[in-house]
């Protein structure tokens, strides 16, 4: 009798850990032989697998990694990525593949660097790539430096997945010299996609890059970044609300061939007509030069150029951008302006040198427009502290401060504001963001 209950308790136990493993999905995620404290994410990515979040564990992500097309890749908030500087570690989400990445404010997800505190530098690693299906005015397009995967298509409703509450510190490698990866990379990413709550901080390029594509996003960091903060090429054409820049003066973009942007907008590299066009629209953003003297390499709050038609609405941007100054409306652009082809709607710019740098300042000063140019920072009430570079800055303007009531009406696809710049009285940023990445330990 002992022995046949045992029997069918063994087999009993057995189903249930047969049935258990047949029905998990299998990680690709490799333990580490050396220290199983850690796991290694590697190779080709060809089965939709899950990050799993384990207390006091992060992962290493090795060489390029390939989500391949009709998988998803999950990733569990609260999980920690340490892209290795030797073999370019960089993340790359294919036309047809899918991330979730949807963090919480209290458990953001992670992809930082794998160097010590104190150590980590801009491109430590690659970052992450996301490519789609959605319209780029290019064909065949390739992911720059990589040169390999193409991207883009016909499908502007094309869904990449979920990027939410998510952090990507100390990227942009350079892949080849003067071709480098940014923090955040979209290539004809389509509007299905979710991409919301982001801080790119310490890119060695761009923070965050369109090429082409349809995406909408909001709640934008770009903190402390090398190149531009938001760049815009080959006919993208999203949304984009609720952005967040701040510069460290001493940090610009030393390469001969380029200079550091707030915006850089271009329709292509030539500036040719191709379609799509260029015609993002970005609203409520916050842009901030840091305190102390900049770097000569300092262009342009905003570069819109190579006939563009990107539009701006209830922005606010402030500080020396020392080669040229605030809005600089480049080549064809000008003209893109006065045919209404853009708006530029709630712009307030303050630079001391030179806020508008090119343009028609008679249809930009028109009051019916409700932009704004000063010289002088007090006439904005920012926060105290908005522009310091050690801890985090202050974000809420001042009680009575024109930003709070001065916004124009936004045109359809945006959350309805009548305040210019990110914040209002909410502080969108609280929890999730990190404003001292070099010393974090995780």
């Amino acid at each position: 009798m002992k022995n046949s209950r045992l029997l069918i308790l063994c087999s009993l136990l057995f189903t249930t850990i047969l049935f258990s493993c047949s029905s998990t999905t299998a990680p690709v995620i490799i333990p580490s032989p050396s220290n199983f404290s850690d796991y290694v994410i590697k190779g080709d990515i060809t089965t939709s697998s899950v990050v799993k979040f384990v207390v006091g564990k992060t992962y290493s992500l090795q060489g390029f990694v390939y989500v391949k097309p009709g998988v998803t890749l999950t990733i569990e908030p609260g999980v920690v990525i340490k892209g290795d500087l030797v073999t370019k570690a960089t993340l790359f989400v294919e036309p047809g593949a899918k991330i979730i990445a949807e963090g919480t404010a209290d458990m953001p997800i992670v992809f930082t660097s794998a160097q010590d505190p104190g150590k980590r530098k801009s491109g430590d690693w690659g970052g992450v790539v996301l490519l789609g299906k959605a319209p780029v005015n290019k064909t065949p397009v390739v992911v720059e430096g990589e040169n390999t995967t193409q991207f883009g298509g016909s499908d502007a409703a094309d869904n990449s997945g979920i990027m939410k509450y998510v952090r990507i510190e100390f990227a942009g490698i350079a892949f080849e010299t003067d071709k480098e990866i940014n923090g955040l990379t979209f290539g004809g990413v389509g509007s299905g996609t979710t991409i919301d709550y982001i801080q790119v901080s310490h890119s060695g390029d761009d923070s965050f890059e369109w090429f082409g594509g349809t995406v909408n996003a909001k709640h934008l960091i770009a903190y402390k970044g090398l190149d531009d903060d938001f760049d815009t090429d080959n006919g993208y054409s999203g949304n984009v609300q609720f952005g967040f820049i701040l510069r460290d003066p001493v940090v610009a973009d030393q390469c001969s061939c380029s200079d550091s942007n707030g915006f850089e907008s271009d329709n292509d590299a030539t500036g040719s007509e191709a379609l799509p066009k260029t015609k993002a629209k970005f609203a409520n953003v916050t842009m901030v030069m840091g305190e102390g003297t900049p770097d000569p390499k300092f262009r342009s709050q905003y570069r819109i150029r190579r006939s563009s038609e990107l539009g701006i609405y209830n922005s606010v941007s402030t500080g020396e951008w020392t080669a040229k100054g605030g809005l600089e409306l480049q080549d064809a652009v000008a003209q893109n302006y006065l045919d209404g082809k853009m708006a530029y709607l709630g712009v307030f710019v303050q630079h001391a040198k030179k806020p508008i740098v090119s343009g028609d300042e008679t249809k930009l000063k028109n009051a019916a427009n409700k932009n704004f140019f000063t010289s002088n920072p007090a006439d904005l009430k920012l926060a105290a502290g908005y522009n310091k570079i050690s801890g985090k800055p202050g974000l809420i303007p001042q009680a009575g401060s024109l930003l709070l009531t001065g916004g124009a009406t936004l045109p359809s696809g945006f959350d309805v504001t009548n305040y210019v710049g990110a914040f209002n009285t909410t502080d969108w940023t609280d929890k999730w963001a990190n404003w001292d990445p070099q010393n974090t330990v995780y």
